[in-house]
């Protein structure tokens, strides 16, 4: 071409690109500082949950432990073939029972007497009870006796009616009264007094607290 400028050389001239790297870089910084925030407060979250379920853990129950032994094969053997021990108690027939009637129901205390001696109890005296007594005992019974009685021996009678409270005396007498107030009906079957003889010989251990 016959022009006043020649273009001559290899350089030719180039449009400037947009600067798209530059943008591509500032915004995957962006995204790794956003993604490192979300990061630390979910942290922060759980750390706070965590601390606030180790305070009420701590509230419900100071008493209980962190962490609880790990019992090998052998203690648990061990442990299962060592069952509580049974409680020594007395029996029926070791007890001398006196039955008064504290009520108005004629023959009530013979009644009584008769079954607990089937029972294997061993009666004393059967009739109407003392004046301090008569006409008023409201509840089911009292058992009365010596200071010095064996407590399991009112456990054991105890297991024959349910309701009755236990009160001592002067006597020096290992015998019980048994004085029958105007709530008692009956006796308990002789199978609900059984079983309750034989809980009272061999308790049930105390289940562990749950923390």
């Amino acid at each position: 071409m016959g022009g006043k400028y020649r273009v001559t050389g290899a350089a030719y001239p180039r449009m400037s690109r947009p600067r798209r790297r530059r943008r591509i870089v500032l915004a995957l910084l962006g995204s790794v500082l956003t993604l490192a925030l979300l990061g630390y407060g979910a942290l922060q979250l759980i750390d706070v949950f965590r601390g606030d379920t180790a305070k009420r853990n701590a509230a419900a129950g100071k008493d209980c432990p962190t962490t609880a032994p790990k019992a090998g094969p052998a203690a648990a053997s061990a442990a299962a073939a060592s069952p509580k021990p049974a409680v020594a108690l007395p029996q029926p027939a070791q007890i001398k029972v006196n039955v008064y009637n504290a009520t108005p129901r004629a023959g009530l205390a013979k009644a009584v007497g008769d079954e607990l001696r089937k029972r294997g109890f061993t009666i004393g005296n059967v009739g109407n009870a003392p004046a301090d007594f008569d006409k008023k005992v409201p509840g089911t019974g009292i058992l009365l006796g010596s200071p010095k009685t064996d407590k399991a021996a009112y456990s054991v009678l105890g297991t024959q009616l349910a309701g009755t409270t236990q009160q001592s005396d002067t006597r020096e007498t290992a015998d019980i009264d048994l004085i029958l107030g105007d709530s008692f009906k009956e006796l308990s079957t002789k199978e609900d007094a059984d079983k309750a003889l034989a809980l009272l010989a061999n308790p049930v251990p105390a289940v562990a607290k749950k923390c």
